[in-house]
């Protein structure tokens, strides 16, 4: 799911907040991490959903009611984030979700620990850096007062016949 991105509102993850949530744990609380948009979220919940009601899912066994492809599409991302595993075509949970996103907030925090500096045009050496250009939508001011004003006092290169 190109251009999805995890968004987790540390605030709810909190030890307070963390505690109330794991009285009424929800499927929805975990799409909403990984989506923003109602529908893929809904989507990705529903397949979460299913591998948890069957324990093991295979695609030939998703209901009728989304495509295969969409099925497919769903519980494939749930293995690229770590959630589910996918072996001998049967997708379900993994144990492996857990440790590397307590490793990951533990090399964050190392690195913001770290006095070291770091070149990013280096360590990015093929990334765009420069400013994009505007690629459409309103013309602003400062565009505006950049453009050669045309008052008409253009000569005309033209020789009349």
């Amino acid at each position: 799911m190109e251009g999805d991105q995890v968004t987790i509102k540390y605030w709810e993850f909190e030890d307070a907040p963390f505690k109330e949530k794991l009285k009424d744990p929800s499927v929805k609380d975990i799409a909403k991490i990984y989506f923003d948009n109602e529908t893929k979220a809904y989507r990705f919940a529903k397949a979460l959903y299913e591998v948890k009601a069957k324990g093991q899912l295979r695609l030939k066994d998703c209901p009728k009611d989304l495509p295969i492809a969409t099925w497919k599409r769903y519980l494939d991302f749930g293995v690229n984030v770590g959630i589910l595993k996918h072996e001998q075509s049967e997708y379900s949970f993994t144990d492996r979700y857990t440790k590397p996103l307590k490793n990951l907030s533990t090399y964050i925090k190392a690195w913001t620990e770290t006095k070291k500096d770091e070149n990013l045009d280096t360590i990015f050496a093929t990334a765009k850096t420069a400013k994009q250009q505007k690629r459409g939508g309103r013309i602003r001011k400062e565009q505006l007062d950049l453009q050669p004003q045309n008052d008409g006092a253009e000569q005309n290169d033209t020789v009349a016949e």
